[in-house]
């Protein structure tokens, strides 16, 4: 059982993170207890995000407590642009090789911050769009003010990728329009629940099909403002995705358990999970 933003419970079943960077040094003293939370919350599969070579080994390599609920990214996030070369393509082309490597990322364009120049983020992105295109694998993609030549190079490729994900989304109608268009799955987080900076996405929400709708922690990152009681620290942990669901579904004026239902028949579909065998 889990609360729901108006405090009514409700039962949640089989929901997929599918953005948790469960690799984070936060969960370093606890990772088995986080799990065991978001087992509890009904979160029964976890995708964990790869942002660097490193990082997508490590992902890969963290204990399953059951066989077929931890799956993870491989990819270089555009803050590691700078890093990227000829063996990092290698190196991510063998770690997608692992049955348990789900998609190509975290990758994409961050104009936001500007970690990495923007020519050398374009180029990493560029040749890890050619991987998805040669693996078959769907993208997990990244945007941070850089629309515009994101959508452009997505578009140069799309008939040649399987699928994608714009990643905690955060846009508004047009951006999400443009996402649609090319027949992108939308990632959803706790920032619906920001009261600050959430309301391009809250207007836009309405919007996405529920076919199209996926939903995620990001955590330890953006704990969801609204949380009541608020936790302790400011960590985010997939646990609270049941909390995300309560707010999107209100948002999208429908029933918590059909969006949870879509979102995790989304889940399977785009990165090939298997479903859950019944009473598992």
């Amino acid at each position: 059982m889990v609360r729901g933003v108006a405090g009514v419970a409700d039962v949640v079943p089989d929901l997929i993170d599918i953005g948790v960077n469960l690799t984070h040094n936060s969960f370093d003293h606890d990772r088995g207890a986080v799990m065991q939370r978001a087992a509890t919350a009904g979160i029964t599969r976890m995708i964990v995000t790869g942002t660097s070579v490193t990082a997508s080994v490590q992902a890969l390599s963290l204990p399953e407590p059951v066989p077929g609920r931890l799956y993870a990214t491989a990819g270089i996030h555009p803050h590691h642009a700078s890093e990227f070369d000829q063996h990092s393509i290698d190196a991510l082309r063998s770690l997608l090789d692992d049955p348990r490597a789900v998609a190509v990322g975290e990758c994409g364009l961050d104009f936001f911050r500007d970690f990495s120049p923007r020519d050398v983020q374009e180029r990493a992105f560029a040749a890890q769009l050619e991987l998805a295109a040669e693996t078959g694998l769907p993208v997990f993609l990244h945007q941070r003010d850089a629309h515009t030549m994101f959508i452009a190079m997505l578009r140069q490729v799309r008939d040649r990728l399987c699928g994608g994900v714009a990643h905690c989304f955060t846009g508004g109608p047009d951006e999400l329009r443009d996402c649609l268009d090319l027949d992108l799955y939308v990632g959803v987080t706790g920032w619906v629940c920001d009261e600050r900076r959430g309301g391009a996405l809250r207007t836009a929400l309405p919007d996405i099909p529920l076919d199209r709708l996926l939903l995620e922690t990001d955590a330890p990152y953006l704990l969801p403002r609204d949380l009541k009681p608020r936790p302790k620290t400011p960590r985010n942990e997939p646990c609270h995705l049941a909390h995300v669901l309560a707010r999107v579904a209100a948002e999208m004026g429908q029933p918590p358990e059909i969006v949870a239902e879509a979102a995790t028949s989304n889940s399977e579909r785009l990165f090939g999970l298997p479903p859950l065998a019944s009473g598992a």
